[in-house]
């Protein structure tokens, strides 16, 4: 079958009707992908979180186009001299989607399932993202029905970030209660749109929340397509069968600039594209291996080839966006005849095959992640290193890169709460690199790297947080458990039909304020 001909039945069976291409009430989504788990507090990839935030909601939210902290749930908030009490005053009059009420038992629930091991509730999820949320909370206090208290196990700067993340969002206490392990698929919140229906790899449907505590949403529907070619996704775009078409690679967004019926925001991204590259396997364990794949990986021909200079080189785990950033740092060079003399000096066996692992989505940091791997693939063979590509759906291939069974894996971070501790803490100390359920998927782990972040934590001065943080991106790059590939341009395109089109950062927004002419 033509490629030509497969993205007109794709865009042909996005069309159960004139209802949905014409309607003025109902927001149609294209992504590249399916989300896996809409319990958020369980979420390790971008579509779930996509479609989880539009139903669920936190303590605090980042604002609409930034991400500075601002009350959602909670409308104030405080911290105990000590650093280790923070009492929030919750919102009153709020309630969950199956009518129950939202109060400090409501947020005992959701949070107490995450972080007590002897929860009625907490052996029904996967907890694999904890040491970016709540893991430093030993105490969740209901001072009353509308105050409670987290207490820490010590003064932690990160927290009121981290309770603005996904991982921290409020569900009913009943649905969590009555769906068990099958509240991911029955989600429910406080959001300004509540779950219809979920059809696996095509549709998920949410409706408008009528009964929403803020300002009302203005359509009365989404719906989220599953549409893993960018170009179908463009062409979905381009016949108005879908109205936002995320994550769209290089070449069609420069369709999607000549086009007078639609337009693109951008922002400078949080997030980063990397390679991790397993040192618990044997043969990736001498950094001298790992330093010479980096010399072989040419970045500026992949930003060009890949993403068409919608990209900037990654040096370091976050973007240079974000506060702390070591510019210091000398990146490796794209230096092939080096790469070779390392492998050498290492005596590494050039008759292995190393499994590299291509995402088989489409995110905003890799936008074509089978291009990306051929290219990182020729990379490495014209050092002698030989590769095959590994691909998975994208279920099973989170499981298995947070299992460690990899050699090589292609992933990324949409930018999570820009505080670097959510990057380096978050994926790459020796806490985190702990399998099954590894966010440290290069199970990397350095002991003074890891001392550095947790010794940051403890401080709320940002100038001396930096100093921490600058030493451990240098180790961080001197030990080389990734190759940091990019950070990409965040791009949002779609119809001229819609208003009040938002993008943060990190590219996960509520649609709330979208409106449809």
């Amino acid at each position: 079958m033509g490629k030509r001909f497969k993205m007109l039945l794709i865009c042909c069976c996005l069309l159960p009707g004139v209802v949905w291409a014409g309607s003025n009430d109902t927001l149609i989504w294209g992504r590249g992908g399916d989300s896996v788990n809409l319990d958020l507090a369980q979420a390790t990839d971008g579509e779930s979180i996509k479609a989880g935030i539009q139903m669920l909601e936190n303590l605090v939210i980042f604002g609409k186009d930034s991400m500075d902290v601002e009350p959602q749930l909670a409308e104030s908030w405080s911290v105990s001299e000590d650093g280790l009490t923070w009492t929030f005053n919750l919102r009153k009059g709020v309630r969950f989607h199956d009518g129950e009420p939202f109060n400090a038992k409501a947020v005992y629930e959701s949070f107490a399932r995450i972080i007590d091991e002897k929860h009625p509730l907490n052996s029904y999820g996967k907890w694999r993202y904890l040491s970016l949320s709540l893991s430093q909370v030993s105490t969740i206090k209901i001072v009353d029905d509308y105050t409670i208290q987290l207490i820490t196990k010590k003064p932690y700067a990160p927290l009121l970030n981290n309770l603005a993340l996904w991982l921290c969002p409020i569900l009913s206490p009943k649905a969590m209660a009555e769906y068990k392990d099958q509240i991911g698929q029955h989600p429910v919140g406080t959001g300004p749109f509540k779950f219809v229906k979920w059809v696996k790899d095509d549709e998920i449907i949410m409706e408008r929340n009528d009964d929403y505590w803020g300002e009302k949403a203005k359509v009365s529907k989404i719906v989220l397509k599953s549409i893993p070619e960018p170009s179908a996704r463009l062409m979905a775009l381009q016949s108005g069968t879908v109205d936002i078409a995320d994550d769209l690679d290089p070449d069609s967004i420069k369709l999607v600039k000549t086009n007078p019926n639609l337009s693109i925001i951008t922002r400078p991204s949080v997030n980063v594209g990397y390679l991790a590259l397993n040192t618990a396997k044997p043969y990736l364990q001498d950094v001298r291996v790992r330093r010479a794949l980096s010399h072989a990986v040419d970045k500026a021909t992949l930003i060009e080839a890949i993403f068409q200079g919608m990209a900037i080189p990654a040096k370091n785990p976050f973007a240079p966006s974000i506060w702390s950033y070591n510019d210091e740092i000398e990146p490796y060079a794209y230096d092939p005849a080096k790469a070779k003399k390392l492998l050498k000096e290492a005596g590494f066996d050039f008759n292995r095959v190393l499994e590299l692992w291509a995402m088989p989505v489409s995110r905003a940091y890799m936008p074509d992640a089978a291009k990306t791997a051929e290219l990182l693939q020729a990379y490495f063979s014209a050092v002698g290193v030989k590769s095959k590509i590994v691909r998975l759906d994208w279920g099973a291939y989170l499981e298995k890169t947070s299992n460690g069974e990899h050699d090589l894996c292609m992933l990324g971070w949409l930018g999570g709460n820009a505080d670097p501790d959510n990057f380096l803490y978050g994926l790459l100390s020796a806490d985190t690199a702990n399998t099954p359920g590894a966010s440290n998927v290069a199970l990397w782990k350095n002991a003074e790297f890891t001392d550095l972040c947790i010794k940051a934590q403890k401080i709320f001065d940002k100038a001396e947080r930096t100093k921490l943080y600058m030493k451990a991106q240098e180790i961080a790059h001197d030990e080389a458990p990734w190759i940091p590939l990019v950070h990409t341009t965040i791009v949002r395109c779609y119809s001229n039909k819609l208003t009040g089109v938002p993008l943060r950062p990190n590219g996960l927004n509520s649609f709330q304020m979208v409106g449809k002419n």
